[in-house]
């Protein structure tokens, strides 16, 4: 893993995210799915949890020995999350909330960007090996929360694509 895919899968989202306009942000595809926002908002939402997961792991030695599940290591082998929908009932995925303004969506990306590129360089200079647990994959240590970040933000975009297909988007010319 490095910062050269993280930041190629963030372009992806931002470029995107610049072209919708904010109806389309909002769309639902049905009452039982997320609008491309709420997608936005939950790579938010749980990338700033992972950039903290970073922080903590870099900052002490706990758990060092614990290891991540079985299922984990198999998406960290592949480098990506098995191709299938994952159906979370976990409050927070519930509670996902419609966003309120695009350009609030725009800045809290490039926020992400900018906080997972500084979060790189801590990992490269820092030799912690504390670990903190993922609530279904076992114990990360910095270097597996940075990867899965950018693992989590590209199984998205399947649903990204799942989305635009079901509100009937059709992309711009340089999208």
């Amino acid at each position: 893993m490095n910062v050269d895919k993280l930041n190629e899968t963030l372009d992806i989202w931002i470029t995107a995210l610049k072209q919708y306009d904010f109806d389309t942000l909002v769309a639902k595809p049905d009452s039982e799915n997320w609008s491309l926002g709420q997608v936005f908002r939950h790579l938010i939402n749980e990338t700033s949890y992972y950039i903290g997961q970073i922080e903590y792991c870099l900052t002490h030695h706990e758990n060092s020995l614990e290891q991540m599940e079985e299922n984990a290591g198999l998406i960290f082998a592949n480098n990506e999350f098995p191709n299938e929908r994952i159906k979370n009932d976990s409050p927070s995925s519930q509670n996902v909330k419609q966003p309120v303004k695009k350009t609030e969506l725009l800045e809290e990306m490039h926020f992400l960007k900018t906080q997972l590129n500084q979060q790189w360089k801590k990992i490269n200079e820092n030799v912690s090996s504390g670990k903190t647990r993922h609530p279904g994959l076992g114990y990360f240590n910095a270097r597996e929360w940075f990867q899965f970040s950018e693992l989590h933000l590209r199984h998205h975009l399947r649903q990204r694509k799942r989305i635009e297909i079901s509100i009937k988007y059709l992309p711009q010319n340089n999208c």
